[in-house]
């Protein structure tokens, strides 16, 4: 062990193992490691080779003191480079990823060349971590990487059994109108419809497994010795108060991509943890346009569409004649690589470009971007809040209706685009988000929120404060 390693304070991160997990949990170890502390980041071995094949073999070396550690996920072995099948991976993460987690704190433990584990931050729906963390005693933290308002919405599923609104005894709920209910007895959530809770709330059968993992997962945070949310406290106000109530050792610390403006500079600070490709190309592209000029499309990691919706969006971008970015991951279509026709890239040849994956931080921060049509996944929302762009939201799953309602109405950055995509509805409110005066109203509310998650994190900010009294309170670490 190197000088000085032996005193180090040891903790442990493990990511639930897809990319919008991976990135926030990436961010808030290197965080830490800023602070003096040694890491040990759990990847799945799945998401590990896939690293591997996106960044090469060094990327995974780290430092002396931030290692890369696998546990296997359970599943069969797989070489795809796509995102796992989500209720498979939740299933198989519950079930079958305690005892090798065991395995490796023992190892650690064991180990000459590392301080042994003094504390374990496991995301929000990794809860056989809070279990590891009982068994060896030491502090164990839950690090919810959704917003708030999610949190929240999970931690009604019990609540929606005992009321007898689910399960739904059939389909019908869907077109009848109950999406469009308001719900008003949600603690610290006014203002939503049952569309507006988390999707996996849409059920007709208890045993389904995102709803049973989800509601139980959120329920399990409760247990942790803590909770870090990646939130500021003026953005979820009203709900943070809510959960406050309920379970009082939460600290907001986001958003991160403004806090780890502290992390000091070197090459391992600008190491991503991208499971895809990057293609650079894009900003190069960003660079001939003009300011605020461009509309930056992507999904996420998650997100699949049919082939139908998937044409809509594309001659929607067209139509509306203004230049657009536009990521489209091989994966994007239900069972399909997503092909469009020969006379589309004509259409858009001096205008639009597609690509598959790109480093979203640098393109939100390109200045030629003005809006981001986006499936409102919380690490999307939060990095078009950090750089004060509008959103024009297209939900998919889990929270993302959440965040979406909340755009559109709490924060008056977003507009929402129909569930059934047409074009000329994407054509709509493109235009008006760039050249309306509902657009202008939310750029500037995008820019006042963005001010706001500076000061917050900026030093003395009160999520930068969150950050040291975690570190003092939670950790028990003295500097």
């Amino acid at each position: 062990m190197e000088p000085n390693q032996e005193t180090k304070t040891h903790l442990v991160c493990v990511p639930y193992p897809s990319q919008g997990h991976v990135t926030p949990m990436m961010q808030l170890a290197k965080l830490f490691h800023s602070r003096g502390f040694h890491i040990t980041f759990v990847n799945t071995e799945f998401n590990h080779r896939r690293l591997i094949r996106s960044k090469g073999p060094d990327s995974v070396k780290g430092l002396p003191d931030f290692r890369f550690e696998t546990i296997p996920d359970g599943l069969p072995p797989s070489d795809r480079d796509a995102t796992q099948y989500v209720p498979g991976l939740c299933d198989s993460t519950r079930k079958n990823c305690l005892a090798p987690f065991l395995e490796l704190i023992s190892k650690l433990n064991s180990s000459a060349e590392v301080p042994p584990v003094s504390g374990i931050i496991s995301d929000g729906v990794m809860s056989f971590a809070i279990k590891a963390g009982e068994l060896f005693g030491i502090p164990e933290i839950q690090f919810w990487t959704a917003s708030a308002c999610g949190f929240m919405g999970y931690l009604q599923f019990t609540e929606l059994i005992k009321r007898g609104i689910v399960p739904f005894k059939d389909e019908r709920f869907l077109s009848d109108g109950t999406l469009e209910t308001h719900i008003d007895w949600v603690p610290g959530m006014s203002n939503v419809r049952f569309k507006d809770l988390p999707s996996f709330a849409r059920n007709t059968d208890l045993n389904e497994t995102m709803f049973d993992f989800m509601g139980s997962e959120a329920q399990n945070c409760l247990k942790s010795s803590a909770i870090i949310f990646n939130t500021f406290d003026e953005f979820e106000q009203e709900v943070l108060e809510a959960i406050t109530s309920k379970f009082p050792n939460i600290y907001t610390i986001g958003p991160l991509p403004l806090l780890c403006r502290h992390v000091p500079d070197s090459s391992f600070k600008s190491f991503t943890s991208s499971l895809w490709k990057e293609d650079s190309e894009c900003l190069k592209w960003l660079d001939k346009r003009e300011p605020n000029s461009v509309v930056y499309v992507n999904y996420g990691s998650v997100t699949v569409m049919t082939e139908q919706h998937l044409k809509e969006f594309a001659w929607g971008l067209a139509n509306s004649k203004h230049p657009f970015l536009w990521i489209v991951r091989p994966d994007v279509v239900m069972g399909d690589s997503a092909v469009l026709p020969e006379e589309y890239f004509e259409e858009i040849k001096d205008r639009g470009l597609i690509a598959s994956w790109c480093s979203q931080e640098q393109v939100l921060t390109h200045p030629s971007v003005g809006v981001f049509l986006t499936h409102c996944g919380w690490n999307s929302t939060l990095e078009s809040v950090c750089v004060g762009v509008p959103v024009i939201c297209w939900p998919f799953f889990a929270d993302q209706q959440t965040n979406c309602r909340y755009a559109c109405t709490t924060w008056g950055i977003g507009m929402e685009v129909n569930e059934d995509v047409k074009r000329d509805d994407i054509e709509a409110l493109v235009k008006e988000m760039m050249q309306g005066d509902k657009g202008k109203q939310m750029r500037q509310k995008a820019q006042e929120w963005k001010q706001k998650a500076e000061a917050t994190t900026d030093i003395g900010g009160q999520s930068y404060n969150n950050f040291n009294r975690f570190i003092k309170e939670a950790l028990h670490h003295r500097n």
